[in-house]
């Protein structure tokens, strides 16, 4: 979201283990320009990655 709340991306991925998603997400971010946006990722309700 952006300072204004906007939702920038919403993927949706499987992943085996929490590092693989992980990884995953942190290049998906950094491929959509993403990275230093406020993000999080999560799983089953887990926060597994956040940036403010």
């Amino acid at each position: 979201m952006t300072k204004k709340g906007e939702l920038l991306l919403n993927e949706s991925f499987t992943f085996p283990n929490d590092q693989e998603a992980i990884d995953h997400g942190k290049k998906l971010l950094e491929e959509k320009s993403y990275s230093t946006t406020t993000h999080r990722l999560v799983r089953a309700g887990k926060l597994l990655l956040f940036y403010r």
